[in-house]
């Protein structure tokens, strides 16, 4: 167990993080994947990662929950061995909803599931992290947290707090051997399980044939995923703390 890498991502769906999750399996991380729901699409990932000839364990974790990702960290840490890389992939996007139909429940959820919850993944695998001297936390965020828009008070006041709390995170944890990454996913994302929900069946499909295939206009998963390997394995003398990633047609936030 001493001799074996471990990569754990929170958000493991079928588009960015269950493609990481594979991406880390296949250069020989064991793959723990952690998802609120859908025990049957968890064990498809799992199953994928198995056949391919990797290591990969699946659980069903409310991150809302109290307890439920620090008493995660202490399992793996127990059973399956120290974590090496930490991937928070968990969304908080409740859609567009103008200031009087964003509920306090609302606005407070994205809070707990996009910063919150981050502070307590922090606080539980870091000092694990700082005492082997090694390891690294790649948070995924979104356009949100650079630029609020109409509709986005939960979303952006929550994203915005998670790339506060990582450059808080990496200024306390990056001399200690910890590299701390802030990945913004700025554009949309070809992922049936986020952007589908979202969009609802129908649009999304449409969505896919005007701009995705071959058309290269919706962002990859398997694509993402392998810039978070590369963020993992940089040389600490030449670290990323963040980068943003979007489509080759689409425009940068900055220029809207």
């Amino acid at each position: 167990m001493a001799d074996r890498k471990v990569c754990i991502v929170l958000g493991a769906g079928a588009g960015i993080g269950g493609n990481v999750g594979q991406r880390f399996a296949r250069e020989g991380y064991h793959s723990v994947l952690c998802r609120r729901s859908d025990q049957a699409g968890l064990d498809r990932l799992t199953d994928a990662i198995r056949a391919d000839g990797g290591e990969a364990t699946g659980m069903l974790l409310n991150a809302a929950e109290p307890d439920s990702i620090e008493d995660c960290v202490r399992q793996v840490e127990a059973e399956i061995g120290p974590i090496e890389v930490v991937v928070f992939n968990l969304g908080a996007q409740i859609g567009n909803r103008s200031l009087a139909d964003t509920s306090y429940k609302q606005f407070e959820l994205g809070w707990r599931l996009a910063t919150f919850a981050l502070f307590r993944l922090a606080q539980s695998v870091c000092p694990l992290m700082s005492e082997r001297g090694r390891g690294a936390l790649l948070v995924t965020s979104a356009t949100s947290a650079m630029r609020g828009n109409p509709g986005q008070h939960s979303h952006a006041a929550a994203m915005g707090g998670r790339r506060m709390l990582c450059q808080s995170l990496n200024a306390e944890f990056a001399s200690q051997g910890i590299h701390v990454a802030h990945i913004l996913i700025d554009g949309a994302v070809d992922a049936p399980d986020t952007l589908g929900k979202l969009l609802g069946p129908e649009q999304f499909q449409a969505l896919r044939e005007h701009r995705g295939g071959e058309h290269d206009g919706l962002m990859l998963p398997e694509r993402i995923a392998d810039t978070y390997f590369h963020l993992a394995e940089q040389h600490r003398s030449a670290w990323t703390f963040e980068c943003d990633l979007r489509a080759y047609s689409d425009r940068a936030w900055w220029n809207h």
